[in-house]
Parts: structure tokens; C-alpha cells; sequence
């Protein structure tokens, strides 16, 4: 390592640590905040975000320029852009968020024990939060958001082609902290673009609480070998959507359509259909024909292939390593299923426990998939793009766990709190 690489990798760590030291000190303010002045906060920001709409936008099209330079990917410019539409949602889900009840402080399962103690529960924030993402700008006002009305002090760090879009939306958030008079460093969004600045962040244990990353398999891969500080994550969004024997014809075409075809850069989108056998003939051929209008490509499973044959249609033969990829592009891969054993079967083999979806009229087939379906979200005759924190009503999302501990599906408000015992006595001592 030369003397500059070594100036400037000292340089980034102590700017982290400073970064650090500052959240773990206004986390208390941000902790002990009411809720009338952290939705204060959150209803200044949207309106910042509204009034400097066409500043955010112009910082945007400078990140928007040097990703089409740069050869950035349809998928990866897709979720760069700042649209009026998107601009607009990212105020209305903070405003979503100042109307939900704060968790903070909640008590519960309070309850007397033989000793005359009251023993209960209370929701606290988990402190300092460290969030690492790509691309998507919205996730800097979302994160903010979701991480001050959760009583928590955040740290983002965004990928480096939104640099000016995430500058602009933090510029937003400080005025919008300084007018409901809290500390503005209770958001702070990571001013370089030197990638020494995540490598400090996961070593930050001292300071950082959780790292929760966004973004592509390989960064997350990576925070999650490397990070010091615990990390809430999903690897891989290999969604599913099953059609059985009993499903409705038309509910079954405008739920797997939209499931894939309504935005293809997401992580709630399905890449693998399910069929069962004895409807395959029924449903595959009109389906594929809306996937082709649509410009999705298909791989299909060998009984798929030949099914399509005979309505002179072709399509590629789907390999092993269809089932396990996700595509975030217009490809899907089809597979025909004896029943739902088997689509269970292949869901909990291949799924990365994200979202599954049956599409059926029967009860009992839909309960039992709704048990045995091992993922985060499971549905019933409902497109798997509704695995959002916004569409679930937690008015926006940090992001989607696939784990088990602490907190599974969409991350909203509680999934950012954690639950200390509280007693309540009045001079009782142990016998």
C-alpha cells in the first residue's frame, strides 16, 4: 500500500469513526423524542421533498448521465431514477409513517406474579442503525423515516452512483429535522464514495447497532461475512407462483402476469411459475402468449417445452441453474408440477424464502400451502409484488428479511425496535 492509499484509508476511517461517535450520542435525543415532534419531523421532510422536487430531479439526472456512462443495466437505471410519480411516494410514505402509532414505549403482556411484581414488556429502539444500499434513492428518505420514527439514529451509506440524488434527499431530511428542533445528525448520509467507508462502517461495533443491507447478492454477501455488527438480510428474491388444479382461470392469468411483468428490477418479483399438470393445457398457452406480447423471455421445464410445441411455440429449455436465479429482467423460468406436493416440494428446495403465492379456490389447499411454505411472505390468490412494506401498510419499508432472528418479511417500525422486561413493584424484595 503507498503513502496516498494509506493517507486516504486512515482518513475514511476516522471520518466513520467520528460518524459513529456522533449517532451513538444523538441516538438519546432521537430516543427520548416525542411522538408528536419525530411526526413533526417526518411531515417537514415529505414537504421538503415536495417543494425541492425539481432540485432533487436535476441531481438525479447528473447520477442518471454517469450510470448510462458508465454502462449501468436497464434493471440498475430503473431503480436510480427519481420520477415526479416516485418523488411524490417517498413524501407520501413518510407521511404514511407519521400516522402509524410509535412504538416506542409500548408496553406489554403486563401482568402481576405471585410475588406481587408487575412483570411486562417494553418496545425500545435498537439504537444506532447502519444502512448500506445500491441505486435506489427512495431508501434514503424511506430508511430515514422508518429509522426516526422508531426512535433510532441512522447511518446511510449509498452506492455511489446515486451520490447527488442522495445528497439532495439528505439536504431535505436535515431542513426537515431542524424545523421539528431535533438533532440533524440524528440522519446521516455518508458524504464520500470511497469504498473503504463500508468496510469501516461493519467495523463500527462499538457505535453501530445492525447493519441492514440493499441491494445486489454480492454486496450483501459481503457485509454479511465481513460485518462485525449484527446484520438483518435477504440474499436472493426466487419468488414463486403456483397455479393448482383448482385454481380460477382468470385469477390465475392476471395474478402470474402481473407477479412478473409489473416491474421486473424487484426483489418481490416471481421468476419461477409453478403449473399443475392437469391445468397446464388450459392456462399455458394464453399466458405465454400475454409473457410474449410483453417481451419476456421463457425457459421452460421439458413437458412445458413440448406442451408449447403443439400450439407451435417455442421457447428454451430451462437448465438447473434456472430454478436457483434471480433474474430481476423480463425472463421467467416455467416448470409444469404434478400437484401441489410437488410445487411445495419445489418451493422449499429452491425458494430463497422470500415470496410464494397459490393461486387456488380451494381452502383447505391453501391453508395447508400457507403453513408448509417455508418464506417470508405467502400468499393466497394475490400477486407476489405485494411483499412491500408499503402495500402491507407499514407505510414504508427498511427492507425485506429472509431470516428468522429478529425479524422476518418486510422491516417496518417494529421489526427496528427490540423488547426489554420492565418490573414494576412498590418496595418489593425477594423472598
Amino acid at each position: 500500500m503507498n503513502a496516498n492509499i494509506e493517507t486516504l484509508t486512515r482518513d475514511v476511517t476516522s471520518y466513520m469513526a467520528q460518524v459513529g461517535r456522533t449517532a451513538r450520542e444523538v441516538s438519546r435525543a432521537i430516543g427520548r423524542a416525542s411522538t408528536t415532534q419525530k411526526n413533526q419531523a417526518l411531515n417537514a421532510i415529505a414537504d421538503q421533498l415536495i417543494d425541492q422536487m425539481a432540485e432533487l430531479k436535476i441531481a438525479n439526472a447528473l447520477d442518471m448521465a454517469a450510470g448510462k456512462e458508465k454502462g449501468l443495466d436497464a434493471a440498475l437505471l430503473d431503480r436510480l431514477e427519481l420520477t415526479d410519480e416516485r418523488i411524490v411516494s417517498m413524501a407520501e410514505g413518510l407521511r404514511q409513517i407519521a400516522t402509524l402509532e410509535d412504538p416506542v414505549g409500548v408496553i406489554s403482556d403486563l401482568a402481576y406474579r405471585p410475588s406481587g411484581i408487575q412483570v411486562g414488556r417494553m418496545r425500545v429502539p435498537l439504537g444506532v442503525i447502519g444502512i448500506i444500499y445500491e441505486s435506489r434513492p427512495n431508501v434514503t428518505a424511506d430508511a430515514a423515516g422508518l429509522c426516526l420514527k422508531s426512535g433510532n439514529a441512522v447511518i446511510l451509506r449509498g452506492g455511489s452512483e446515486a451520490i447527488n440524488s442522495n445528497q439532495a434527499i439528505a439536504h431535505c431530511i436535515k431542513k426537515g429535522l431542524s424545523l421539528a428542533e431535533l438533532p440533524t445528525d440524528v440522519v446521516q448520509v455518508i458524504e464520500t464514495t470511497d469504498r473503504a467507508a463500508v468496510g469501516a462502517l461493519l467495523r463500527l461495533k462499538e457505535y453501530v447497532d445492525v447493519i441492514i443491507p440493499r441491494g445486489g447478492k454480492s454486496l450483501i454477501e459481503r457485509i454479511s461475512k465481513e460485518s462485525e455488527v449484527p446484520v438483518i438480510k435477504h440474499l436472493d428474491g426466487i419468488c414463486h407462483v403456483y397455479i393448482d388444479d383448482e385454481a380460477d382461470k382468470e385469477k390465475a392469468l392476471r395474478v402470474a402476469f402481473n407477479s412478473k411483468t409489473q416491474r421486473y428490477g424487484t426483489c418481490n418479483t416471481m421468476e419461477t411459475l409453478l403449473v399443475a399438470q392437469s391445468v397446464a393445457a388450459d392456462i399455458l398457452p394464453e399466458l405465454t402468449r400475454m409473457y410474449e406480447d410483453e417481451g419476456v423471455e421463457l425457459r421452460g421445464c421439458e413437458a412445458t417445452v413440448s406442451l408449447l410445441k403443439k400450439h407451435s411455440m417455442d421457447m428454451s429449455a430451462a437448465v438447473e441453474d434456472d430454478w436457483v436465479t434471480e433474474y430481476l429482467a423480463p425472463i421467467l423460468s416455467i416448470k409444469i408440477v404434478e400437484n401441489i406436493d410437488a410445487a411445495i416440494d419445489h418451493i422449499n428446495r429452491y425458494s430463497s424464502q422470500h415470496t410464494e403465492s397459490i393461486i387456488t379456490e380451494n381452502y383447505t389447499k391453501s391453508r395447508r400451502f400457507l403453513r408448509e411454505v417455508d418464506s417470508s411472505s405467502v400468499m393466497v390468490n394475490a400477486s407476489t409484488r405485494f411483499a412491500d412494506g408499503f402495500e402491507y401498510g407499514l407505510g414504508a419499508e427498511i427492507g425485506i428479511s429472509t431470516d428468522k432472528l429478529h425479524v422476518r418479511g418486510p422491516v417496518g417500525l417494529e421489526g427496528l425496535t427490540s423488547l426489554k422486561y420492565i418490573v414494576l413493584g412498590d418496595g418489593h424484595i425477594r423472598q
